[in-house]
């Protein structure tokens, strides 16, 4: 066959490269877009996964919960506390029982005391070591204090305050922050040790690691070691899910390589030490080694010993699998298997080793830090709060709240409720009773106790707070207290008539009031009216002053609520929360003046700095003489009238005052009261509106005495104002008295309203109805 020549070759060589130039091009072009497009879309990837981490890290890097406190508990010579009752607060306080008080907040018996090492704690007025106390019991009471570090006695000794709740976010973690520099260099030896030797030489992976882990868990058989770097279980702790897919770990090794980049090694070290997930408290996870030592061990995490740290340490690898409450034994071969890990890489000496693994597992058996302790008290504190914080505030930045609550009187309260309700449904032959209470300091409005429903612990429906209710009776005192600020008019015995009274309605019929016992008693003196809360005498009173400055009066007392004026609100269908009537009784209770209920003493942020204070404010609504005269016959109630049943509960010296509250068809049952130290208001009845067949002296009255047989030290004592004096008044004539009538009454009266007739108390007296009583002002 012949050749073809070169220059043939040379024709066909062109044509087969002008044949093929276009598709070559277009390949090429192909390829570079597709890099291109591939290269684009790996940087916009990258930059989101950038983005991504530094706004997570840089930002907000947790949600902190805010921390709700209960008021502190003082201790003191003489405070009424025993022994268990104290031992009780300090296992809500997680204090741990402890010979040898290696620890804060730990504590055991010596003979009749107790020997206790307190936590410190950073109050809002200032911060507060530890100390080592014994504190010493006799007869039920706390009897003496002595500071064991300075040998000497204590006047007074604060305990940090119990946790009642937190506000969570919706994800509902939960940790304790803590900085690189209080960690105890031996946990970040154990953590370095046991989870990533190479830390401080990789750059976010690890071949290395993930070789060694392999070949460990071929020799052990089983998943002794993981191959991922801290930086890659930050990243998956805080970024990502945890589940095992190939997307999430391409994920995961370029977010680790991205915050190797950005941060240093000790940053992401405390990130790690705040993140790491390590077990779960009901809903709540726990998350990071700060609160991990408080939840497992009661101690700050500077007082781990060798043995707790290489526990925590060890349970990183499965947190409930490793739970020691639940699995124990596991959680006790784990720690062991990580402690001979620590020995043999030299971070521990044998020594240490030994006395480490001959010491049990220490976890408490319960950690109180409750995320509502109290759930109506909390969720007064949080509608506070809503009015000047933010939802987001309130639940990520880890704010601390300093409430009122205390704790004693919480517990009287509730253990109270839990023996009152049954014997009243028993004895009544009723079921489905509930009931509300708030408990107040008298002399500042700070609400100590407050329940929502029989069930305290119970969250929903807020009683307290929600549950609108005819308020009977409990109306009277204002009443009263717009007639007592006329002396002119008006004094406490001024006669009143108590007979049957008709008044037409708007709609042409008749409203025809009734006593309780459906009698009548004729004309009767005013403080007579009220002890006894006869309805036609507060009726005729009412309408003789006016329903406008009888409301006028009310909202005087602190009632904001709109009120409607019919006849029958002078006898209490006005209706109002149990809140609300506990803001009108802490007026009467003091002097006049109008103080709002305070539930929160201080906000604080999470670094302890001062936020906001609630301090108390005052000012006077009402003058301090008419209250005084309706306060006597408040306690008059209480010693002659419809509340005299409280004291076959009360001491018998314990002075009080109150009134009764009763509803048409015996629907609800009131009870409003103070003593010196202390106000309370308590509703009873049922949340279908039937009839709960007890009066406010049947019901509310007989828990009411119950909690104050509990709580209240201080008798009541009112603080008489200038302008009241005492005058003796003959019960025949109503008028002044001397020494030659026998029978004579002192009565208190606003200066220049008295009587100012001598009685004719000789042998002019005549027998028959006393004159005075015929005269109707």
């Amino acid at each position: 066959m012949a050749k073809a020549s070169p220059k043939k070759r040379h024709r066909t060589s062109s044509r087969r490269r002008r044949k093929s130039s276009p598709l070559r091009s277009w390949l090429k072009k192909t390829f570079w877009l597709g890099l291109g497009s591939v290269v684009f879309v790996l940087i916009v990837y990258l930059s989101y996964l950038d983005y991504t981490v530094r706004h997570q890290f840089e930002g907000r890097r947790w949600a902190l919960p805010a921390s709700v406190y209960a008021s502190p508990v003082e201790l003191y010579g003489g405070l009424n506390v025993s022994r268990p009752q104290l031992e009780q607060l300090l296992g809500l306080l997680n204090y741990r029982h402890d010979p040898h008080l290696t620890s804060e907040a730990s504590y055991y018996r010596r003979g009749n005391g107790l020997i206790v090492r307190t936590r410190s704690f950073h109050f809002p007025d200032g911060p507060e070591e530890s100390i080592r106390a014994r504190i010493e019991f006799r007869s039920g009471h706390l009897s003496a204090l002595r500071s064991l570090d300075q040998g000497r006695p204590l006047p007074l000794l604060r305990l940090d305050p119990v946790q009642i709740g937190s506000f969570y976010p919706g994800r509902k973690e939960d940790r304790i922050l803590v900085r690189l520099e209080d960690v105890p260099p031996l946990l970040i030896k154990t953590l370095l040790t046991v989870e990533d030797r190479e830390f401080y030489h990789h750059h976010g992976i690890s071949p290395k690691a993930i070789v060694r882990a392999l070949w460990a868990d071929v020799k052990a058989g089983r998943i002794v070691q993981g191959g991922s770097t801290l930086t890659q279980q930050l990243v998956k702790n805080f970024y990502l899910s945890s589940e095992r897919r190939l997307v999430r770990k391409i994920n995961e090794a370029w977010m680790a390589l991205i915050l190797e980049a950005r941060y240093s090694k000790d940053e992401i070290l405390e990130a790690y030490l705040n993140e790491i997930y390590l077990g779960q408290n009901k809903a709540r996870a726990i998350h990071g080694f700060g609160l991990a030592s408080e939840f497992y061990f009661s101690r700050h995490l500077k007082e781990l010993e060798p043995q707790h740290i290489a526990l925590l340490v060890g349970m990183v690898r499965g947190p409930n699998y490793y739970n020691p409450r639940r699995h124990p034994e596991r959680a006790l071969k784990r720690r062991n298997l990580v402690l001979d890990l620590l020995h043999q890489q030299g971070v521990i000496d044998a020594k240490t080793l030994h006395r480490a693994k001959r010491r049990p597992l220490g976890v408490t058996p319960y950690f109180h830090r409750p995320s509502a302790l109290y759930p109506a008290f909390l969720d007064l504190v949080k509608r506070q709060l809503t009015l000047e914080y933010k939802e987001e505030d309130l639940t990520s930045e880890g704010l601390k709240i300093f409430t009122t609550l205390d704790i004693q009187v919480q517990e009287a309260l509730e253990k109270s409720t839990k023996r009152v309700l049954p014997s009243l449904e028993k004895g009544y032959r009723i079921h489905g009773l509930e009931t509300a209470n708030v408990i107040v300091r008298r002399s500042n409005g700070e609400i100590v106790a407050l329940s929502g429903g029989r069930d305290p612990r119970q969250a929903g429906f807020n009683r307290a707070l929600d549950s609108v209710r005819p308020v009977g009776s409990l109306i009277k005192p204002a009443v009263y207290l717009t007639a007592l600020q006329q002396p002119e008019h008006f004094t406490v015995i001024t006669p009143i008539p108590d007979k049957p009274v008709r008044i037409k309605n708007p709609d042409g019929t008749f409203w025809r009031p009734q006593n309780y016992d459906h009698k009548t008693h004729g004309m009767v003196p005013l403080h007579q009216a009220l002890t006894h809360s006869y309805n036609l005498a507060t009726v005729h009173l009412g309408m003789k002053l006016g329903l406008a400055h009888v409301a006028r009066t009310v909202r005087q007392l602190g009632v904001t609520r709109p009120l409607k004026l019919y006849p029958s609100m002078l006898l209490g269908a006005t209706s109002l929360t149990p809140l609300e009537v506990t803001q009108m009784y802490l007026t009467l209770a003091n002097q006049g003046f109008a103080m709002p209920l305070r539930a929160i003493r201080a906000v604080m942020s999470n670094d302890n700095q001062s936020l906001q204070r609630y301090p108390l404010t005052l000012r006077q609504a009402i003058d301090p003489p008419p209250i005084y005269l309706l306060d006597t016959i408040l306690m008059q109630v209480m010693k002659e009238g419809t509340g005299r049943g409280a004291y076959r509960i009360l001491p018998a010296d314990l002075q009080v005052a109150g009134k009764t509250g009763t509803t048409n068809d015996l629907r609800d049952s009131w009870f409003a009261g103070f003593s010196g130290d202390y106000l309370g208001v308590t509703w009873i009845g049922r949340d279908d509106n039937r009839p709960s067949r007890l009066t406010g002296s049947r019901g509310a009255l007989q828990l009411w005495a119950r909690v104050f047989s509990k709580i209240a030290t201080e008798s009541l004592t009112l603080t008489q104002p200038e302008e009241i004096e005492w005058i003796p008044i003959d019960p025949l004539s109503g008028l002044r008295a001397d020494e030659q009538c026998p029978d004579a009454r002192r009565f208190p009266f606003i200066q220049g309203s008295a009587p100012q007739s001598p009685a004719p108390c000789a042998s002019q007296r005549q027998p028959g109805v006393p004159q005075w009583f015929k005269r109707w002002f």
